[in-house]
């Protein structure tokens, strides 16, 4: 066997147990975020606009402040401890949203939630990078988002069964998703080590002249952010399950479905990523995205807008993991938490506008609409991807 398959099916620990922190945050998360939705418009009588205000600026808030904690951490060059304070923030946040009596408590209880996202990202992505070689980081990335969507379809599926052991209490359901977000911040604490080679650099703490990323890094996040355009906030996948004669009971299914394809589609992408193109492979994945919004805004029955949410989730499997390999690949190795703040901040800003127009379209003129429009920008997202290929910006040297 050759060393360097070696290296790529040997993973270190430590993205192991990164891959585990996910996984049970994702659980606590996706407990409460398969409910959130209908617990904000049905329960506290919300619009869809106000939802998508809540979520968009809730992501775009986690994405900012990745800039900062990405850029923190090469500065330091202690990356776990503020992933331990993100996670933190997230746990204790947790018994806000049981305790929401209003709208304005759960914007509170996700914008403090979002900021502690925000602030363990960007350093969790650079750890995966740290412990991995260049080889290896497809398969990495693909591990830890695999694990961190188990996550992802396992709490909604405990949603389904408990809310039928509650007798649909929701609150009930929100008091229990705080156990599993204190349990992802036990494995941080005990089971992940700070890379012993990581050296702090000697920078201000956020500097982002565009001179010091390489132009590699800039056309792959300027791609990645418009595309993040039709891909909107994914509470809007649960209200369409509802408005397609879904039961509460069973709209968490809707996050089910989607993570199951995302989680069975990750890892495999990851592997495919070190092997082939990263440039088709999102290409791929985009063009799923396209055909998932056409069959969504026409969903007028539960199996039609699983299907679409099933290739929702095949879609993220096919560029989430393969977007965050490219950027660790186009960092230089001291600015990579840097380059991933700056990565996410671009997606997150643009995923605020995303999901205020997708509830705006879908409160004046209905679910079909918001569908139909991202649609086309996938479409035109499809046209762009090429020009991520790291081919187009690699410099060669001159003929003698």
């Amino acid at each position: 066997m050759s060393e360097s398959v070696v290296r790529r099916a040997t993973l270190p620990a430590g993205v192991w147990a990164l891959g585990f922190v996910s996984l049970f945050m994702d659980i606590s998360s996706e407990l409460i975020h398969a409910l959130l939705p209908i617990f904000v418009v049905g329960t506290l009588g919300a619009s869809t606009i106000w939802l998508g205000l809540i979520e968009g600026v809730a992501e775009a808030t986690a994405s900012i402040v990745k800039v900062f904690s990405g850029a923190l951490s090469d500065r330091w060059g202690k990356r776990k401890s503020l992933a331990l304070l993100g996670y933190g923030m997230a746990a204790i946040t947790k018994p806000l949203f049981p305790l929401a009596g209003s709208t304005a408590t759960v914007f509170m209880a996700r914008f403090i939630d979002r900021i502690g996202k925000g602030i363990r990202g960007a350093p969790r992505d650079a750890l995966v990078a740290d412990y991995t070689t260049p080889e290896q980081r497809g398969a990495a990335y693909g591990l830890r988002q695999s694990l961190d969507t188990v996550g992802a379809f396992v709490g909604p599926l405990l949603a389904i069964g408990l809310l039928m052991v509650l007798a649909n209490n929701v609150r009930a359901l929100f008091w229990i998703a705080v156990i599993p977000a204190f349990i992802a911040v036990a494995i941080l604490w005990f089971a992940v080590k700070e890379p012993p080679h990581l050296q702090p650099t000697k920078r201000r703490i956020v500097d982002l002249r565009p001179r010091d990323l390489p132009k590699a890094f800039w056309v792959l996040s300027t791609v990645a952010a418009f595309f993040t355009l039709a891909r909107f906030s994914e509470a809007f996948l649960i209200l369409l399950g509802s408005n397609a004669g879904l039961p509460m009971a069973w709209t968490p299914l809707v996050l089910v479905v989607m993570n199951v394809a995302y989680m069975l589609s990750a890892y495999p992408a990851g592997v495919l990523a070190d092997r082939m193109s990263r440039t088709k492979l999102l290409m791929i994945g985009c063009s799923v995205l396209i055909v998932a919004n056409v069959m969504l805004a026409n969903a007028s029955t539960p199996t039609v807008a699983l299907a679409g949410v099933a290739l929702w989730g095949l879609h993220m499997g096919l560029t989430e993991g393969i977007f965050i390999a490219m950027v660790a690949d186009a960092a230089p190795e001291n600015l990579r938490g840097t380059a991933f703040g700056v990565f996410n901040m671009m997606r997150g800003v643009l995923l605020l506008f995303a999901s205020v127009i997708a509830g705006l379209l879908w409160d004046r003129v209905g679910p079909h609409a918001t569908f139909v429009t991202a649609a086309i920008l996938a479409a035109v997202s499809l046209l762009f991807m090429p020009l991520v290929d790291p081919a187009r910006h690699r410099v060669t040297a001159p003929s003698a």
